[in-house]
Parts: C-alpha cells; sequence; structure tokens
C-alpha cells in the first residue's frame, strides 16, 4: 500500500507547484481548449454559453430526463461515490469490465482510506501513476489559466500562455461574467469561472452514502467539509479527465470490455453535472483533454514520454509499457475470474450489460444538444488522418489487427457532430468529435487479418 496526495491536492483546488503549470504538454492543453475563452466575442458563443447553463441546470435536477444507466435517485449517488477518485488503481472505473472481471480487478485494487490503495502489479500501478499524473497536469493548468489569467490564482503565466488569450480575442472568468457570478463578488469563485452550485439558479440536494459507505450529501462535496470546491475554477473538469483516462486505459488493457469503459467514462463525467460541480462544458473539455493526452501517450510522442512524474518512474516506450500492464493484468483477471477473459467479459449483470442503453446514454454526452459554434465544421466530416493521425492510436492499442490508417478512418466515418464549442477545425478540436463508443464497436466487428 502507499499514500496518494499529489492528485487529490489538485483536483481539490490546492495550488498547483509553478513548475509544473506551463510545460510543453500544458501548453499545447492551453492553446487546445482556448476557444471557450473567446466565446463571448460572438452571438453563436453567447447561445453556447446561455445553453451551457440551462443544460446542466436540467441534468442536475433531472428534468432533463436523460437516458441514465440507473434511476436518477440511485445516479445521484454513484454520483456521490464518483466524487471521490481511485486515481492510484482506477478501482472505481473497473465497473465497466462487467461485473466478474470487475470483482476480480478490484479484490486486488481497493482503496482502504482516502489515501491508501493496492494495486494489481508494478507495472499496472506504474502506467497508472504516470498516465493519470500527467494528464491532471495538463488539465490543472486550464484552471487558472482560464479563470484569472494566472498559474495558481496568484502568479501570472508567461508571456507565451498569454499570448493564447490575445492570439483570439480571449478573455478570463468567461462562466462568472456569463452568468452573473463574477470573480471576487458574493457568492463567487474568487478567482473566476464559478461552478454551477454558484451560479445555477436551483441545485438540488441529495444524499446518499459515499465512496466509503458514509452517509454524506452532495452539499458536502461541493461547499465542504468533505470537498471544497468554493474557491477551485471549474474549466475543464479533472475528475472528467481522470475518468475518461482511466477508463479508455482500462478499455485498452481489456478490449472485450472497450465499448463498457468508454461509457463509465461518459458515466463518471456526467456524474459531474449530477452533482452540481460542473458544467457541461466543463466536461467536454475534460473528456477532450483525456483522449488527446492519451493518443500522444500511445503514439509515443516525445513530449508526452520520459516525464518525471512523483509518483512514477518515467515511461518511455508508452507502448511497451501497456504490453507490459496488459499481460499482468490478465493473467489476475483470469486467476480470480477462473475462466478466460472471453468468457468473464461476457458474463455481466450490471449496469452496461445493456448495450442499447450504454449507446444511448453515451451518445447523450457526445455534444450535450449544446448548439453549433463553428459553421464551418458543424456540417463536415473532419479528416481525422489528416487533422490528428495519432487519434487512430486509441484504437489499434486495442484492437491490433487494425491498420493505423484503418483505424483513423473509422475514426472519421463514426465521428460525432462537428462545430461545438472547441471544435475550430484544430487537431486538439477534432478530439472534441471522436465516438469512441461507435469506433469501438466497429473496430471490433471487423475481422482480424
Amino acid at each position: 500500500m502507499r499514500a496518494w496526495v499529489g492528485l487529490a491536492a489538485l483536483l481539490a483546488g490546492a495550488p498547483p507547484q509553478p513548475g509544473h503549470a506551463q510545460s510543453v504538454t500544458n501548453m499545447v492543453a492551453l492553446q487546445g481548449l482556448a476557444p471557450m475563452s473567446a466565446l463571448p466575442d460572438t452571438s453563436m458563443g453567447k447561445a453556447a454559453l446561455a445553453a451551457n447553463l440551462q443544460v446542466t441546470g436540467a441534468i442536475q435536477t433531472g428534468t432533463a430526463h436523460q437516458k441514465l444507466l440507473l434511476p436518477f435517485a440511485e445516479q445521484q449517488g454513484q454520483a456521490l461515490r464518483d466524487a471521490f477518485i481511485t486515481g492510484g488503481d482506477l478501482s472505481q472505473l473497473a465497473d465497466g469490465l462487467g461485473t466478474k472481471l470487475a470483482a476480480a480487478y478490484q479484490a486486488k485494487a481497493s482503496y482502504s482510506a482516502p489515501k491508501v490503495f493496492t494495486n494489481i502489479s508494478p507495472s499496472l500501478a506504474n502506467l497508472i501513476a504516470y498516465t493519470v499524473e500527467l494528464t491532471q497536469a495538463d488539465s490543472q493548468a486550464g484552471k487558472y489559466f482560464f479563470a484569472d489569467g494566472t498559474t495558481n490564482g496568484k502568479i501570472p503565466v508567461s508571456p507565451e500562455a498569454a499570448a493564447v488569450f490575445a492570439k483570439i480575442g480571449g478573455s478570463t472568468d468567461v462562466f462568472g461574467k456569463a452568468y452573473g457570478r463574477i470573480a471576487g463578488t458574493q457568492g463567487a469563485d474568487p478567482f473566476g469561472d464559478s461552478r454551477p452550485f454558484q451560479t445555477e439558479p436551483v441545485v438540488a440536494k441529495f444524499t446518499a452514502t459515499d465512496y466509503f459507505g458514509k452517509p454524506a450529501s452532495n452539499m458536502e462535496y461541493l461547499y465542504g467539509p468533505v470537498q471544497d470546491l468554493r474557491q477551485s475554477p471549474s474549466f475543464p473538469s479533472g475528475h472528467t479527465t481522470y475518468g475518461y483516462t482511466g477508463a479508455v486505459l482500462l478499455a485498452i488493457l481489456v478490449p472485450q470490455r472497450y465499448a463498457q469503459q468508454v461509457a463509465r467514462g461518459a458515466e463518471y463525467g456526467n456524474d459531474r453535472i449530477v452533482l452540481g460541480a460542473h458544467y457541461a462544458m466543463d466536461v467536454l473539455g475534460g473528456r477532450t483533454l483525456a483522449l488527446y493526452d492519451m493518443a500522444h501517450l500511445l503514439a509515443n510522442d516525445p513530449h508526452y514520454v520520459g516525464h518525471t512524474e512523483k509518483h512514477a518512474t518515467p515511461i518511455t516506450d508508452y507502448a511497451a509499457a501497456i504490453q507490459a500492464a496488459r499481460t499482468e493484468l490478465q493473467t489476475s483477471l483470469q486467476a480470480g475470474c477462473g475462466a478466460n477473459i472471453t468468457v468473464c467479459a461476457s458474463a455481466d449483470t450490471g449496469r452496461f450489460s445493456h448495450a442499447d442503453a450504454d449507446e444511448t446514454f453515451y451518445d447523450s454526452t457526445q455534444t450535450y444538444g449544446l448548439p453549433v459554434v463553428y459553421p464551418a465544421t458543424a456540417h463536415t466530416v473532419e479528416n481525422v488522418a489528416t487533422l490528428a493521425p495519432e487519434a487512430g492510436y486509441l484504437l489499434t492499442a486495442a484492437f491490433p489487427h487494425l491498420s493505423l490508417a484503418a483505424a483513423d478512418q473509422i475514426l472519421t466515418h463514426t465521428e460525432g457532430p462537428g462545430g461545438g464549442f472547441l471544435d475550430n477545425g484544430s487537431a486538439f478540436g477534432v478530439y472534441s468529435r471522436l465516438n469512441l463508443y461507435a469506433a469501438a464497436k466497429l473496430a471490433s466487428s471487423l475481422p482480424s487479418k
């Protein structure tokens, strides 16, 4: 067992250390997410901001009648459990593996206390730590940047980072200004980008049991004392970045459950809205960032490998690290399940056992129905191979019978609606359109060569 301190502190809103604020990958994240900062500049951007508040409130209160994987009251309970992050072993995200495999996974990888956990194997533990810490650093770099143009609420960003705003006419505290909670005013986040529980006219309060079985209210995970998010800027969602990162990682390690794991990532992000902690835009931003970073890790992009992370040994060959972790994980899962992976993967009676329901829910989170901001990409098919060829590794890592070209073609064929608030024609923006659920269905149906 070991203590996990860094990630929890980051996601609770603790200021990051300046040295971690603007790495090369941080800068890519800031540039990719920057279109959010220019939304007030156009009528379509303003309409998207208005819809963001409305959609978020409807989902949080249950009036959206979203096709969830659980009855709404039960989903509220799941959202409360998902407020805690099992970032050291991804235990909670393993629900997507199905009844048998999840039980086998969680028997070996679990949390006995908020900072104490176990792992299945050394290679998997290091892979998880490296991946989660890198992607969370990119997510965290955006929090204060978009809120007030600093690295931590105090230290201004570098001239290079400040130029990101200047280049597109962006501004800070977009949510605060749009929703009448300007930074520092009564009831607002002091830094900017106040969260939904601070801006929505109505926030549903509910009680359930949290991750450790303790009765709690969602208010305790918003206003404190369990988690106090009142001084933690909203955009992008760090929880969602973690949820999609971990879910996709497990999907690649156990490809028989790829689609279900992607649905679990979508549920985890959506639960941040149900809790009252994040807007739909925050979740879409976190998902896009997670997929972008994961693709570049899988491609062994030199900017993403070889990093020194606090709780991980540097990984210089991410693809090889995936292979080593998969071997150890699948050996462990088969021993715990008592049969081969394919048999155990099909033995599922949980909430991810109905493919049609999984897909319907996942589709509801693809754009959250937010209106078009970029008409130029709204009615066009963006060629993934041209814009972001490394995206195909999200599939080839799990389905090695595919070539990278074939995988990119699948991602292009299955991509979701365009023109969203991040889909400005950039390489980063196309990741906001990827529909990994549909892509996985198609990829798994193609015969091996």
